[in-house]
Protein backbone atom coordinates (compact mmCIF):
# COMPACT_ATOMS: atom_id res chain seq x y z
CA UNK A 1 0.00 0.00 0.00
CA UNK A 2 1.37 3.43 -0.44
CA UNK A 3 3.07 4.83 2.39
CA UNK A 4 0.71 7.15 4.49
CA UNK A 5 1.17 10.40 5.78
CA UNK A 6 0.89 9.56 9.32
CA UNK A 7 4.19 7.50 8.76
CA UNK A 8 6.16 10.18 7.06
CA UNK A 9 5.05 12.93 9.82
CA UNK A 10 5.84 10.64 12.53
CA UNK A 11 9.11 9.79 11.15
CA UNK A 12 9.91 13.18 10.59
CA UNK A 13 8.86 14.16 14.13
CA UNK A 14 10.89 11.36 15.72
CA UNK A 15 13.86 13.04 13.75
CA UNK A 16 13.26 16.24 14.66
CA UNK A 17 13.10 15.01 18.38
CA UNK A 18 16.71 14.32 17.78
CA UNK A 19 18.13 17.28 15.72
CA UNK A 20 15.69 20.20 17.16
CA UNK A 21 18.20 22.70 15.63
CA UNK A 22 17.06 21.44 12.05
CA UNK A 23 13.27 22.77 12.20
CA UNK A 24 14.14 25.77 10.51
CA UNK A 25 15.96 24.11 7.75
CA UNK A 26 13.22 21.27 7.49
CA UNK A 27 10.32 24.19 6.90
CA UNK A 28 9.68 23.20 3.50
CA UNK A 29 8.92 19.42 4.40
CA UNK A 30 7.05 20.49 7.73
CA UNK A 31 5.15 22.72 5.08
CA UNK A 32 4.36 20.37 2.86
CA UNK A 33 3.16 17.98 5.59
CA UNK A 34 0.24 20.15 6.77
CA UNK A 35 -1.25 19.94 2.59
CA UNK A 36 -3.86 16.93 1.83
CA UNK A 37 -1.38 16.12 -1.18
CA UNK A 38 0.31 13.06 -1.38
CA UNK A 39 3.69 13.77 -0.47
CA UNK A 40 5.11 10.26 -1.59
CA UNK A 41 3.64 10.80 -5.02
CA UNK A 42 6.74 11.43 -7.36
CA UNK A 43 3.62 13.37 -9.01
CA UNK A 44 3.41 15.82 -6.00
CA UNK A 45 5.10 18.70 -7.48
CA UNK A 46 4.51 20.92 -4.90
CA UNK A 47 7.75 18.89 -3.03
CA UNK A 48 7.71 14.94 -2.21
CA UNK A 49 9.25 12.22 -0.56
CA UNK A 50 12.55 10.31 -1.82
CA UNK A 51 14.63 7.99 0.59
CA UNK A 52 18.70 7.78 0.13
CA UNK A 53 20.62 4.50 1.30
CA UNK A 54 23.89 5.49 3.51
CA UNK A 55 25.83 2.63 3.28
CA UNK A 56 28.97 2.01 5.72
CA UNK A 57 31.49 -0.51 4.94
CA UNK A 58 33.68 -2.12 8.11
CA UNK A 59 36.41 0.12 6.60
CA UNK A 60 34.10 3.06 7.65
CA UNK A 61 33.61 3.84 3.53
CA UNK A 62 30.26 5.43 2.30
CA UNK A 63 28.39 4.01 -0.66
CA UNK A 64 27.87 6.52 -4.02
CA UNK A 65 26.48 6.35 -7.34
CA UNK A 66 27.08 7.91 -10.36
CA UNK A 67 23.68 9.33 -11.59
CA UNK A 68 23.68 9.22 -15.30
CA UNK A 69 20.66 11.77 -15.28
CA UNK A 70 22.18 14.26 -13.46
CA UNK A 71 25.70 13.35 -14.12
CA UNK A 72 26.40 13.57 -10.40
CA UNK A 73 27.96 10.81 -7.84
CA UNK A 74 25.23 10.88 -5.39
CA UNK A 75 23.88 7.87 -2.43
CA UNK A 76 21.25 5.44 -3.95
CA UNK A 77 17.97 6.07 -3.33
CA UNK A 78 15.10 7.01 -5.40
CA UNK A 79 11.24 7.57 -5.21
CA UNK A 80 8.44 5.41 -3.14
CA UNK A 81 6.46 2.67 -4.88
CA UNK A 82 2.59 2.07 -3.58
CA UNK A 83 3.98 -1.29 -2.56
CA UNK A 84 6.74 0.05 -0.41
CA UNK A 85 5.40 -0.39 3.44
CA UNK A 86 8.36 1.88 4.97
CA UNK A 87 10.72 4.94 4.57
CA UNK A 88 13.32 2.20 5.36
CA UNK A 89 11.67 0.13 3.13
CA UNK A 90 11.93 2.33 0.37
CA UNK A 91 15.58 3.40 0.29
CA UNK A 92 16.37 -0.56 1.00
CA UNK A 93 14.96 -1.12 -2.45
CA UNK A 94 16.30 1.48 -4.51
CA UNK A 95 19.50 0.26 -3.34
CA UNK A 96 18.84 -3.35 -4.55
CA UNK A 97 17.75 -1.90 -7.57
CA UNK A 98 20.73 0.56 -8.24
CA UNK A 99 23.64 -1.59 -7.18
CA UNK A 100 22.36 -5.27 -6.93
CA UNK A 101 23.11 -5.19 -3.19
CA UNK A 102 21.26 -7.74 -1.62
CA UNK A 103 19.23 -6.65 1.48
CA UNK A 104 21.01 -10.10 3.19
CA UNK A 105 24.35 -7.98 2.76
CA UNK A 106 23.52 -5.23 5.06
CA UNK A 107 21.30 -3.99 7.91
CA UNK A 108 19.87 -0.69 9.32
CA UNK A 109 22.39 0.89 11.69
CA UNK A 110 22.07 0.74 15.74
CA UNK A 111 19.45 2.99 17.18
CA UNK A 112 18.43 4.08 13.96
CA UNK A 113 15.91 1.24 12.47
CA UNK A 114 12.67 3.62 12.18
CA UNK A 115 14.68 6.86 11.76
CA UNK A 116 16.42 8.97 9.39
CA UNK A 117 20.25 9.63 9.96
CA UNK A 118 19.78 12.69 8.11
CA UNK A 119 16.82 14.53 6.04
CA UNK A 120 18.48 16.84 2.89
CA UNK A 121 15.60 19.21 0.76
CA UNK A 122 17.46 19.75 -2.34
CA UNK A 123 15.99 21.37 -5.94
CA UNK A 124 15.37 18.90 -8.93
CA UNK A 125 15.43 21.34 -12.60
CA UNK A 126 12.21 20.91 -14.48
CA UNK A 127 12.37 18.14 -17.33
CA UNK A 128 10.41 18.93 -20.62
CA UNK A 129 11.11 15.27 -21.76
CA UNK A 130 8.71 14.21 -19.10
CA UNK A 131 6.48 16.62 -18.77
CA UNK A 132 8.20 17.81 -15.33
CA UNK A 133 8.26 20.97 -13.65
CA UNK A 134 10.59 22.04 -10.88
CA UNK A 135 9.92 21.01 -7.68
CA UNK A 136 12.19 19.92 -4.87
CA UNK A 137 13.02 16.77 -3.24
CA UNK A 138 12.29 15.86 0.42
CA UNK A 139 15.07 13.55 0.79
CA UNK A 140 15.30 10.96 4.14
CA UNK A 141 18.41 9.04 4.29
CA UNK A 142 18.44 5.75 6.13
CA UNK A 143 21.67 4.35 7.96
CA UNK A 144 23.05 0.70 6.73
CA UNK A 145 26.33 -0.84 7.45
CA UNK A 146 27.76 -3.86 5.29
CA UNK A 147 28.53 -7.13 6.86
CA UNK A 148 31.89 -7.99 4.88
CA UNK A 149 34.98 -6.52 4.26
CA UNK A 150 35.17 -8.82 1.16
CA UNK A 151 34.41 -6.46 -2.26
CA UNK A 152 30.47 -7.23 -2.54
CA UNK A 153 29.37 -8.37 -5.93
CA UNK A 154 27.37 -5.30 -7.69
CA UNK A 155 25.15 -5.41 -10.60
CA UNK A 156 24.10 -1.84 -11.72
CA UNK A 157 20.83 -0.37 -13.11
CA UNK A 158 22.45 0.31 -16.26
CA UNK A 159 19.96 2.86 -17.22
CA UNK A 160 20.29 4.75 -14.33
CA UNK A 161 23.51 4.30 -12.87
CA UNK A 162 27.19 4.50 -14.41
CA UNK A 163 29.44 3.01 -11.36
CA UNK A 164 29.52 2.64 -7.52
CA UNK A 165 32.50 4.64 -6.05
CA UNK A 166 33.28 4.05 -2.01
CA UNK A 167 34.71 7.15 -0.33
CA UNK A 168 35.82 7.89 3.66
CA UNK A 169 32.88 9.75 4.90
CA UNK A 170 35.20 12.77 5.13
CA UNK A 171 34.48 12.96 0.95
CA UNK A 172 30.97 12.16 1.30
CA UNK A 173 28.96 13.92 -1.55
CA UNK A 174 26.45 16.01 0.91
CA UNK A 175 28.26 18.19 3.43
CA UNK A 176 25.11 17.99 5.59
CA UNK A 177 25.74 13.83 5.33
CA UNK A 178 29.75 14.13 6.10
CA UNK A 179 29.05 16.16 9.58
CA UNK A 180 27.12 14.03 11.18
CA UNK A 181 29.12 10.59 9.98
CA UNK A 182 32.13 12.86 10.92
CA UNK A 183 30.43 12.50 14.59
CA UNK A 184 29.55 8.92 14.27
CA UNK A 185 31.27 5.87 16.00
CA UNK A 186 32.11 3.50 13.20
CA UNK A 187 33.05 0.72 15.78
CA UNK A 188 29.29 -0.29 16.97
CA UNK A 189 29.05 -3.89 17.83
CA UNK A 190 25.45 -4.95 16.79
CA UNK A 191 23.01 -4.86 19.74
CA UNK A 192 19.73 -7.13 20.65
CA UNK A 193 16.78 -4.96 19.14
CA UNK A 194 13.07 -5.53 19.58
CA UNK A 195 9.78 -4.48 18.14
CA UNK A 196 6.33 -4.76 19.31
CA UNK A 197 3.19 -3.81 17.56
CA UNK A 198 0.23 -1.39 18.94
CA UNK A 199 -2.73 -2.51 17.12
CA UNK A 200 -6.27 -0.87 17.20
CA UNK A 201 -9.28 -1.36 15.83
CA UNK A 202 -12.48 2.24 14.37
CA UNK A 203 -13.74 1.10 18.07
CA UNK A 204 -10.41 2.73 19.91
CA UNK A 205 -9.92 -0.88 21.13
CA UNK A 206 -6.25 -2.24 21.12
CA UNK A 207 -5.33 -5.99 20.88
CA UNK A 208 -3.32 -7.35 24.01
CA UNK A 209 -1.44 -10.79 24.82
CA UNK A 210 -2.19 -12.56 27.52
CA UNK A 211 1.65 -14.30 28.39
CA UNK A 212 1.84 -17.70 29.72
CA UNK A 213 2.74 -18.27 33.41
CA UNK A 214 6.11 -19.62 33.07
CA UNK A 215 8.05 -17.75 35.63
CA UNK A 216 11.93 -18.06 34.81
CA UNK A 217 11.06 -18.94 31.03
CA UNK A 218 9.74 -16.25 29.83
CA UNK A 219 9.88 -12.03 29.95
CA UNK A 220 6.82 -10.90 32.18
CA UNK A 221 5.04 -14.07 32.68
CA UNK A 222 1.01 -13.97 32.85
CA UNK A 223 0.89 -10.40 32.14
CA UNK A 224 -1.50 -8.60 29.18
CA UNK A 225 1.26 -7.23 26.98
CA UNK A 226 1.67 -6.28 22.99
CA UNK A 227 2.56 -8.80 20.30
CA UNK A 228 5.94 -8.70 19.31
CA UNK A 229 9.61 -9.87 19.73
CA UNK A 230 13.44 -10.20 19.19
CA UNK A 231 15.66 -9.75 16.17
CA UNK A 232 16.93 -12.71 14.61
CA UNK A 233 19.21 -12.67 11.76
CA UNK A 234 17.32 -13.09 8.75
CA UNK A 235 15.69 -9.57 10.25
CA UNK A 236 16.78 -6.68 7.63
CA UNK A 237 14.86 -4.18 9.69
CA UNK A 238 12.77 -4.07 12.93
CA UNK A 239 9.39 -3.78 10.97
CA UNK A 240 10.65 -6.94 9.42
CA UNK A 241 11.08 -8.09 12.98
CA UNK A 242 7.80 -7.24 14.13
CA UNK A 243 5.70 -8.01 10.97
CA UNK A 244 7.33 -12.04 11.63
CA UNK A 245 6.48 -12.19 14.96
CA UNK A 246 2.76 -11.12 14.11
CA UNK A 247 3.02 -14.37 11.73
CA UNK A 248 4.81 -16.24 13.92
CA UNK A 249 2.62 -15.33 17.04
CA UNK A 250 -0.84 -15.13 15.31
CA UNK A 251 -0.81 -15.72 11.53
CA UNK A 252 -1.66 -11.55 11.45
CA UNK A 253 -0.58 -9.89 9.01
CA UNK A 254 -0.84 -6.07 9.08
CA UNK A 255 -0.80 -3.80 6.08
CA UNK A 256 -0.29 -0.10 7.24
CA UNK A 257 1.96 -0.46 10.56
CA UNK A 258 4.12 2.55 11.08
CA UNK A 259 6.60 3.53 13.57
CA UNK A 260 5.08 5.43 16.45
CA UNK A 261 7.78 5.62 19.01
CA UNK A 262 9.86 3.55 21.49
CA UNK A 263 9.05 2.04 25.00
CA UNK A 264 11.80 1.67 27.54
CA UNK A 265 11.14 -1.92 29.24
CA UNK A 266 13.42 -3.46 32.27
CA UNK A 267 14.66 -7.01 31.29
CA UNK A 268 14.55 -9.57 34.74
CA UNK A 269 17.96 -8.70 35.01
CA UNK A 270 17.34 -4.55 35.87
CA UNK A 271 18.64 -3.82 32.48
CA UNK A 272 16.90 -0.90 30.72
CA UNK A 273 15.80 -2.40 27.21
CA UNK A 274 14.30 0.16 24.29
CA UNK A 275 11.21 -1.67 22.57
CA UNK A 276 10.44 0.02 18.83
CA UNK A 277 6.75 0.49 18.77
CA UNK A 278 4.79 0.34 15.39
CA UNK A 279 1.58 1.14 15.53
CA UNK A 280 -1.33 -0.44 12.77
CA UNK A 281 -5.43 -0.79 12.46
CA UNK A 282 -7.12 -4.06 12.27
CA UNK A 283 -10.63 -4.59 12.56
CA UNK A 284 -10.67 -8.40 12.80
CA UNK A 285 -11.80 -10.91 15.27
CA UNK A 286 -8.99 -12.15 17.81
CA UNK A 287 -10.90 -15.42 18.26
CA UNK A 288 -9.99 -16.50 14.57
CA UNK A 289 -6.46 -16.37 14.80
CA UNK A 290 -4.27 -19.41 15.63
CA UNK A 291 -2.20 -17.97 18.65
CA UNK A 292 1.17 -20.22 19.00
CA UNK A 293 2.34 -18.42 21.82
CA UNK A 294 0.54 -17.22 25.38
CA UNK A 295 -2.89 -17.78 26.68
CA UNK A 296 -5.20 -15.50 24.53
CA UNK A 297 -5.58 -12.02 21.95
CA UNK A 298 -8.15 -9.37 23.62
CA UNK A 299 -9.71 -6.38 22.68
CA UNK A 300 -9.40 -3.54 25.48
CA UNK A 301 -10.79 0.10 25.86
CA UNK A 302 -8.28 2.37 27.06
CA UNK A 303 -9.78 2.95 29.86
CA UNK A 304 -9.76 -0.63 30.97
CA UNK A 305 -6.05 -1.53 31.79
CA UNK A 306 -5.85 -0.65 35.10
CA UNK A 307 -7.98 -3.43 35.59
CA UNK A 308 -5.50 -5.78 34.07
CA UNK A 309 -1.80 -6.99 35.06
CA UNK A 310 -0.24 -5.03 32.70
CA UNK A 311 3.68 -2.93 32.58
CA UNK A 312 3.04 0.23 33.26
CA UNK A 313 5.06 1.23 30.28
CA UNK A 314 2.85 -0.82 28.04
CA UNK A 315 0.02 1.03 29.38
CA UNK A 316 0.98 4.71 29.21
CA UNK A 317 2.22 3.94 25.60
CA UNK A 318 -1.40 2.92 25.04
CA UNK A 319 -3.20 5.45 26.40
CA UNK A 320 -0.45 8.19 24.60
CA UNK A 321 -1.32 6.95 21.21
CA UNK A 322 -5.20 6.65 21.95
CA UNK A 323 -4.95 10.75 23.30
CA UNK A 324 -2.98 11.23 19.62
CA UNK A 325 -5.44 9.40 17.71
CA UNK A 326 -8.40 11.58 19.49
CA UNK A 327 -6.42 14.72 18.60
CA UNK A 328 -6.44 13.83 14.92
CA UNK A 329 -10.00 12.70 14.54
CA UNK A 330 -12.12 15.81 16.42
CA UNK A 331 -14.48 17.03 14.62
CA UNK A 332 -13.06 20.41 12.99
CA UNK A 333 -16.35 22.46 14.45
CA UNK A 334 -18.85 22.22 17.20
CA UNK A 335 -20.93 20.15 15.51
CA UNK A 336 -19.49 16.41 13.82
CA UNK A 337 -20.77 15.50 10.90
CA UNK A 338 -23.26 12.82 10.16
CA UNK A 339 -20.42 10.23 9.18
CA UNK A 340 -18.58 11.33 12.47
CA UNK A 341 -21.93 10.48 14.34
CA UNK A 342 -22.45 7.05 12.68
CA UNK A 343 -21.68 4.07 15.15
CA UNK A 344 -19.20 1.93 13.68
CA UNK A 345 -19.97 -1.19 12.32
CA UNK A 346 -19.72 -4.64 14.17
CA UNK A 347 -15.87 -5.53 13.35
CA UNK A 348 -15.44 -1.55 12.36
CA UNK A 349 -14.33 0.01 9.01
CA UNK A 350 -11.92 -1.10 6.84
CA UNK A 351 -10.39 0.99 4.06
CA UNK A 352 -10.04 -0.93 0.59
CA UNK A 353 -7.32 -0.28 -1.63
CA UNK A 354 -8.36 1.02 -5.04
CA UNK A 355 -6.32 -0.34 -8.13
CA UNK A 356 -6.53 0.52 -11.44
CA UNK A 357 -6.13 -2.09 -14.49
CA UNK A 358 -6.41 -1.29 -18.52
CA UNK A 359 -8.19 -3.84 -20.67
CA UNK A 360 -6.37 -3.70 -23.27
CA UNK A 361 -8.04 -5.53 -26.49
CA UNK A 362 -7.19 -5.19 -29.57
CA UNK A 363 -9.92 -5.96 -33.05
CA UNK A 364 -8.55 -9.82 -33.16
CA UNK A 365 -9.60 -9.61 -29.36
CA UNK A 366 -6.09 -10.14 -28.08
CA UNK A 367 -5.58 -8.62 -24.38
CA UNK A 368 -2.27 -6.90 -23.43
CA UNK A 369 -0.24 -8.23 -20.67
CA UNK A 370 3.11 -7.57 -18.90
CA UNK A 371 5.49 -9.98 -17.57
CA UNK A 372 6.31 -8.26 -13.98
CA UNK A 373 10.67 -7.62 -12.76
CA UNK A 374 11.81 -10.63 -11.37
CA UNK A 375 12.52 -8.27 -8.17
CA UNK A 376 9.10 -7.18 -7.98
CA UNK A 377 7.88 -7.00 -4.25
CA UNK A 378 4.00 -8.47 -6.05
CA UNK A 379 3.80 -11.05 -8.76
CA UNK A 380 7.35 -11.75 -9.30
CA UNK A 381 8.23 -13.01 -12.81
CA UNK A 382 4.37 -13.36 -13.43
CA UNK A 383 2.04 -11.63 -16.01
CA UNK A 384 -0.47 -9.10 -15.08
CA UNK A 385 -2.44 -6.36 -17.08
CA UNK A 386 -1.59 -2.79 -17.04
CA UNK A 387 -2.01 -1.37 -13.51
CA UNK A 388 -1.26 1.12 -10.46
CA UNK A 389 -2.74 2.55 -7.09
CA UNK A 390 -4.88 5.56 -6.85
CA UNK A 391 -2.73 8.54 -5.65
CA UNK A 392 -4.57 12.04 -5.29
CA UNK A 393 -6.38 11.43 -7.85
CA UNK A 394 -9.27 10.18 -9.91
CA UNK A 395 -9.50 6.59 -11.25
CA UNK A 396 -9.90 7.44 -14.57
CA UNK A 397 -6.88 9.80 -14.50
CA UNK A 398 -4.82 7.37 -12.68
CA UNK A 399 -5.72 5.00 -15.33
CA UNK A 400 -4.36 7.79 -18.35
CA UNK A 401 -1.14 8.44 -16.04
CA UNK A 402 -0.41 4.64 -15.26
CA UNK A 403 -0.62 3.65 -19.59
CA UNK A 404 1.85 6.54 -20.48
CA UNK A 405 4.54 5.72 -17.29
CA UNK A 406 4.22 2.29 -18.33
CA UNK A 407 3.82 1.99 -21.70
CA UNK A 408 3.76 5.37 -23.26
CA UNK A 409 0.13 4.18 -24.39
CA UNK A 410 -2.15 7.68 -24.90
CA UNK A 411 -5.91 7.48 -23.50
CA UNK A 412 -8.11 9.85 -23.88
CA UNK A 413 -11.26 10.36 -20.74
CA UNK A 414 -14.04 9.90 -23.50
CA UNK A 415 -12.37 6.89 -25.11
CA UNK A 416 -12.29 4.82 -21.26
CA UNK A 417 -16.03 2.65 -19.97
CA UNK A 418 -15.50 0.75 -17.29
CA UNK A 419 -15.66 -2.90 -17.80
CA UNK A 420 -15.34 -4.80 -14.36
CA UNK A 421 -15.15 -4.61 -10.79
CA UNK A 422 -13.23 -7.36 -8.37
CA UNK A 423 -13.33 -6.88 -5.05
CA UNK A 424 -10.39 -9.52 -3.53
CA UNK A 425 -8.43 -10.12 -0.79
CA UNK A 426 -5.39 -12.06 -0.40
CA UNK A 427 -6.27 -13.95 2.91
CA UNK A 428 -7.82 -12.95 5.90
CA UNK A 429 -6.70 -10.18 7.69
CA UNK A 430 -5.33 -8.09 4.62
CA UNK A 431 -6.40 -5.05 3.24
CA UNK A 432 -9.44 -5.72 0.86
CA UNK A 433 -8.63 -4.31 -2.68
CA UNK A 434 -11.01 -3.27 -5.41
CA UNK A 435 -10.15 -3.47 -8.47
CA UNK A 436 -11.72 -1.06 -11.33
CA UNK A 437 -11.25 -2.71 -14.98
CA UNK A 438 -11.16 0.01 -17.91
CA UNK A 439 -11.55 -0.89 -21.47
CA UNK A 440 -9.68 1.91 -23.61
CA UNK A 441 -11.71 1.52 -27.02
CA UNK A 442 -9.18 3.51 -28.88
CA UNK A 443 -5.41 4.89 -27.76
CA UNK A 444 -2.37 6.18 -29.80
CA UNK A 445 0.86 4.28 -29.31
CA UNK A 446 2.05 0.89 -29.05
CA UNK A 447 3.38 -0.63 -25.70
CA UNK A 448 6.97 0.09 -24.81
CA UNK A 449 8.98 -1.03 -21.57
CA UNK A 450 8.97 2.57 -20.04
CA UNK A 451 10.07 1.47 -16.28
CA UNK A 452 12.17 -2.35 -17.28
CA UNK A 453 12.56 -2.39 -13.44
CA UNK A 454 9.16 -3.31 -13.07
CA UNK A 455 7.77 -4.63 -16.52
CA UNK A 456 9.93 -6.78 -18.77
CA UNK A 457 7.61 -7.62 -21.59
CA UNK A 458 4.72 -6.14 -22.85
CA UNK A 459 2.44 -9.09 -25.08
CA UNK A 460 -0.89 -9.16 -26.40
CA UNK A 461 -2.00 -12.84 -25.50
CA UNK A 462 -5.51 -14.64 -26.70
CA UNK A 463 -7.87 -14.53 -23.79
CA UNK A 464 -8.66 -18.45 -24.63
CA UNK A 465 -4.84 -18.76 -24.12
CA UNK A 466 -3.48 -17.15 -21.19
CA UNK A 467 -0.27 -17.84 -19.59
CA UNK A 468 -0.05 -20.29 -16.97
CA UNK A 469 1.75 -17.87 -14.85
CA UNK A 470 -0.97 -14.86 -14.49
CA UNK A 471 -2.46 -13.27 -11.29
CA UNK A 472 -5.20 -15.10 -10.06
CA UNK A 473 -7.45 -12.08 -9.80
CA UNK A 474 -6.47 -10.61 -13.63
CA UNK A 475 -7.25 -14.42 -14.88
CA UNK A 476 -10.68 -14.29 -13.11
CA UNK A 477 -11.64 -10.64 -14.59
CA UNK A 478 -10.46 -11.14 -17.75
CA UNK A 479 -13.02 -14.52 -17.99
CA UNK A 480 -15.76 -12.20 -16.22
CA UNK A 481 -15.08 -9.61 -19.02
CA UNK A 482 -15.58 -11.74 -21.99
CA UNK A 483 -18.91 -13.34 -20.44
CA UNK A 484 -19.92 -9.56 -20.35
CA UNK A 485 -19.96 -9.83 -16.24
CA UNK A 486 -19.78 -6.57 -14.34
CA UNK A 487 -18.98 -7.31 -10.83
CA UNK A 488 -16.93 -10.22 -9.32
CA UNK A 489 -15.24 -11.16 -5.68
CA UNK A 490 -11.84 -13.51 -4.95
CA UNK A 491 -10.50 -14.62 -1.71
CA UNK A 492 -12.99 -14.28 0.26
CA UNK A 493 -14.27 -17.33 3.22
CA UNK A 494 -16.83 -18.87 1.87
Amino acid sequence: MPLSHDHIRTTVETYLARHPHEHEQLGALLHALERPTDIASRSTFTGHVTCGAIVLDPLGRVLHVLHLASGKVLLPGGHAEPSDESLAGTALRELHEETGIPAQAITLWPGYETVPFDIDIHDIDANQGKGEPGHQHFDLRFLFRLHTTNEVEVMLQEEEVGGIEWRPVDKAASPSLREKLLKLPLQVKPETANASALIYNDRGEYLLHLRDYLPGEIWEPGMWSLLGGGREPQDVTLEHTVRRELHEEAGLHIADLAPFGTEEATDDAGRTVPIAIYAGRWNGDPRDLHLTEGVMLAWFAPGDLDRLRIAATTRDLVRRHAASRSANTAPRSGLASHEERRPASPHGTVLNVIGVHLYLERPDRTVLLGLRHPNSKFAPSTWHVLAGHCEQENAIACLIREAQEEADLRIRRQDVELVHVIHHIDKAGDRPRMGLFFRARTWSGEPELREPDKCTQWKFWDPAALPDNLVSYARVAIGKIQNGELYSETGWPA
